[in-house]
């Protein structure tokens, strides 16, 4: 229920693609279960979106906390397109602002609001591991792994329109090498000395979406270990945006990550729970 009603107020947002519901959660009286989630998130009988986000009262000194929602009506870490989208809304529900921060399972997020672009502080990734070979069905997918917020594996293509990115994201996804949890899959092929494409088989989701922001800088600091090369670097994302992720290295440790691009409102109404 929200506010003991049976109506519930979202606002409809998108990161270069990958969509969103919002809801404002600061009084604290909403709780969704995971098959509310999911109908919102239904294309055909709810709202449609790749997932919920929803905003909260901090806990840790934070300026707010950000709670994400796959599809699925699972719980996830991170969503750096949606970080992107929740900093705008944040900044729109609660009073404007230039720069925020919000707590995630994935650490504490800064943004800074650039008219209808953002730029994301991210968490420092782990867990880097390249040249993995993944053996899924009677082939061997050669892949690279890092966790930018949440699991992230990263495959080099020749061809990015006519890579299976269902039949592999999914077998890679479910792989035994990333139980419990899966990870996500992104297909990535090189544009330019620092420029990128990619496409993403996306978690929870359980399909290929139009962006992943954490995705996107999981490519790029692959790219940028395979290849050597300093960011930023340029991601064009199967929704048509190209997002900029910049970053130190030290070492073979990435620190100071940022991701930028747009966040777009699209709509507000209320739905039926």
């Amino acid at each position: 229920m929200w506010y003991n009603s049976p109506m519930l107020r979202f606002t409809k947002m998108n990161g270069a693609g990958n969509d969103f519901v919002m809801i404002d959660n600061r009084v604290g009286t909403l709780q969704l279960a995971a098959e509310q989630i999911s109908r919102i998130c239904d294309r055909h009988r709810g709202v449609g979106a790749d997932g919920v986000l929803v905003l909260e009262r901090p806990t840790n000194g934070a300026d707010f906390r950000m709670r994400y929602y796959n599809a699925d009506g699972g719980e996830a870490e991170m969503c750096g397109n949606g970080a992107r989208c929740f900093a705008r809304y944040a900044s729109h529900v609660a009073g404007p602002v230039e720069k925020l921060s919000f707590e995630t399972p994935a650490g504490v997020i800064g943004a800074a609001l650039q008219g209808e672009a953002v730029c994301l502080q991210m968490s420092d990734p782990t867990d880097l591991r390249l040249g993995l070979k993944i053996p899924v069905n009677d082939q061997t997918v050669g892949g690279h792994f890092v966790n930018s917020g949440v699991p992230h594996v990263v495959v080099p293509v020749e061809d990015l329109e006519s890579a299976d990115v269902r039949g592999i994201g999914s077998a890679v996804r479910h792989h035994d090498l990333f139980a419990p949890k899966g990870t996500n899959v992104n297909f990535l092929k090189r544009r330019g000395d620092r420029q990128i494409s990619i496409r993403t088989y996306e978690r929870g989701v359980e399909n290929e979406t139009l962006a992943c922001g954490t995705g996107v800088v999981a490519s790029a600091l692959v790219f940028s270990a395979l290849e050597k090369v300093d960011g930023p670097i340029g991601v064009l994302v199967r929704g048509g945006n190209e997002l900029k992720v910049g970053f130190e290295k030290e070492g073979e440790r990435f620190k100071k990550v940022t991701l930028t691009g747009p966040a777009d409102f699209v709509f507000e109404g209320t739905i039926e729970l």
